[in-house]
């Protein structure tokens, strides 16, 4: 269970990769197209932004909810508070996002939160990779 806890907080900071990736992609994206006369609305939408969407509204809560029940059984140390804290940073990057749209401002915390994201999943790794091989009573 401890490799699984390792993997997990590894897909949650890769997830946060792909994410900051995508969202300058779109942007860019946009760019590119009001550039070549197109228009920038509501729904200027394209793969990126999608992408962007998916990864960060399914798969990383997912992949930190997942993380947060594996660390009750993974035995590291610390493991269920790293994994509770990243959980933590996830669902409050899912209320930032949609507090992003009503207070543009908020937008800027979206992105500095996604960094603590990624810096708590590496933390829950570090743990998982320092762990005993004998399990750990918690």
């Amino acid at each position: 269970m401890r490799s699984v806890y390792r993997v997990l907080s590894v897909l949650i900071t890769l997830g946060v990769v792909i994410q900051l990736t995508v969202i300058a992609a779109a942007w860019f994206l946009v760019l590119d197209d009001v550039d070549n006369g197109g228009v920038f609305d509501n729904n200027s939408r394209n793969w990126a932004h999608d992408v962007h969407s998916v990864v960060g509204a399914e798969l990383i809560p997912l992949l930190a909810l997942t993380l947060l029940v594996v660390s009750f059984f993974a035995h590291v140390p610390g493991g269920v508070k790293w994994a509770a804290l990243t959980f933590g940073a996830v669902v409050l990057q899912i209320v930032l996002a949609f507090a992003g749209y009503r207070v543009p401002g908020l937008g800027a915390l979206h992105g500095l939160n996604a960094l603590a994201v990624a810096g708590l999943a590496q933390m829950a790794g570090k743990q998982a990779a320092k762990a005993p091989a004998t399990p750990v009573a918690v």
